[in-house]
């Protein structure tokens, strides 16, 4: 194991950081709340961007709401060498998820600066906009938008008081109209690293510290809406009742066993959110809509899944006298990290002592979005009982420090040796 005097990284510097971007959205004594395009989001966007500027970097916010730190290399028509990951939060989570990539994208430029090294290639660190998805039920939208993947509807969506994302743009700072005279260019990114912390128990299992990720699993999102007819509870007798929930809690079961049907898969699916309608004690409910999260790394076994779910909500709906709707919200398949950032990142380790192990990603990242127009490489941080979208969220500042010590590293590599950025 490396030791602290071994490290380029200023670790002190880092988590300082750490510690004060933590105070925006504060809640209780450990969680934060950073809503994408809140005022707390701004706030810790305005944050980061001085210390962006203090690492020697050009800073902007691009009308996507990311914000862009630019530190120049000799040769401008270099593919760019991009590091990153996101600062919103969810609405009760920790201080770590997504914070750590950015602050340790950041550390590792200062460093490389203040080695007086002079890249070929540019670098740029990023804070993407709205990675979560919780405001407004649709993630990474900030990485969608620089890379010219955003959808017809992007800014009508609301979040649940109301407000549109077009709304949330403006009152953030940044002109929807923009986006038209935005083109993102292929090949100006020749790759993307992103630090996290695991989210998941694996790393604690085996006694590691850091992971090196092997792909991130495919997402798929959908909203169910079920549609019953409201009436007394004291008085419509079991067998004629349409009771929408009563349907909706049959399918959400049944979700829990589809994705348990194969022992030692690392599938996943998950209701997360849910409303009835009209919401009273003695009203049967009439209309129920709840979200369906479904991942896998295999995208065979999970589009078979879906096959099953969606037919099973066909039958509970002609079962209960229920009609429905399915809305898809994110559809995306397996993304696998390159095999030569892989590479570098075990060489890389292997200077520092190490020998991390490979691990998938169940949750996506920034890097789902980025490995349509760039290799991307990711490495993760372990964190304390798997615990992360929650204020117990805990990653140590040592483990925190290794990783970001091997993303400097391995950021310092790639931006030496071009021929890993050919386009």
């Amino acid at each position: 194991m490396s030791t602290i005097s071994q490290f380029r990284i200023n670790a002190e510097r880092l988590q300082q950081h750490i510690n004060e971007l933590a105070l925006i959205g504060k809640i209780g004594e450990t969680g934060v709340c950073r809503l994408a395009l809140s005022k707390e989001d701004r706030a810790g966007i305005e944050l980061v961007k001085s210390w962006m500027e203090e690492a020697g970097m050009e800073a902007y916010i691009d009308p996507f709401a990311n914000l862009i730190g630019v530190w120049r290399g000799s040769d401008p028509q270099a593919p760019v060498l991009m590091l990153g990951s996101h600062v919103d939060s969810q609405p009760y989570g920790g201080r770590f998820d997504g914070a750590i990539g950015v602050l340790g994208a950041i550390e590792a430029v200062q460093t490389m600066v203040e080695e007086g090294m002079k890249p070929t290639c540019s670098i740029e660190v990023v804070a993407f906009c709205d990675e979560e998805g919780c405001r407004f039920n649709k993630g990474l939208f900030g990485v969608r938008g620089m890379t010219g993947k955003l959808e017809a509807d992007e800014l009508d969506r609301t979040d649940k008081n109301g407000v549109s994302r077009r709304e949330a743009l403006l009152e953030f700072g940044c002109d929807p109209a923009d986006f038209e005279g935005y083109t993102f260019q292929e090949g100006r990114i020749g790759a993307f690293l992103e630090l996290h912390i695991e989210q998941g128990p694996v790393l604690e299992s085996m006694n590691e510290p850091i992971g090196i990720v092997t792909g991130i699993s495919g997402p798929l999102w959908l909203t169910v809406e079920m549609i019953g007819f409201a009436g007394h509870a004291g008085s419509v007798p079991m067998s004629m009742r349409h009771d929408a929930l009563l349907g909706s809690a049959k399918i959400i079961v049944a979700l829990n066993e589809l994705v348990r049907q194969e022992s030692g898969a690392p599938t996943v699916g998950t209701v997360g959110s849910l409303t009835v309608f009209p919401d009273s004690r003695n009203i049967i409910p009439e209309k129920v809509s709840f979200t369906i999260d479904l991942r896998d790394i295999d995208i065979h076994r999970r589009d078979a899944l879906e096959v099953e779910l969606r037919s099973c909500i066909r039958n509970v709906a002609d079962e209960h006298g229920l009609t429905y709707t399915i809305r898809e919200d994110t559809n995306s398949e397996p993304r696998y990290c390159a095999t030569w950032i892989k590479d570098t990142l075990h060489k890389e380790a292997g200077l520092m002592g190490m020998k991390p192990p490979e691990l998938m990603s169940g949750p996506f990242h920034d890097s789902l979005a980025m490995s349509y127009v760039c290799d991307y490489g990711m490495i993760f941080v372990r964190c304390l009982e798997g615990i992360s979208h929650n204020p117990k969220e805990y990653a140590s500042p040592e483990d925190i420090t290794l990783g970001t010590e091997l993303l400097y590293r391995t950021a310092r590599r790639i931006a030496l040796d071009r021929g890993g950025l050919q386009a």
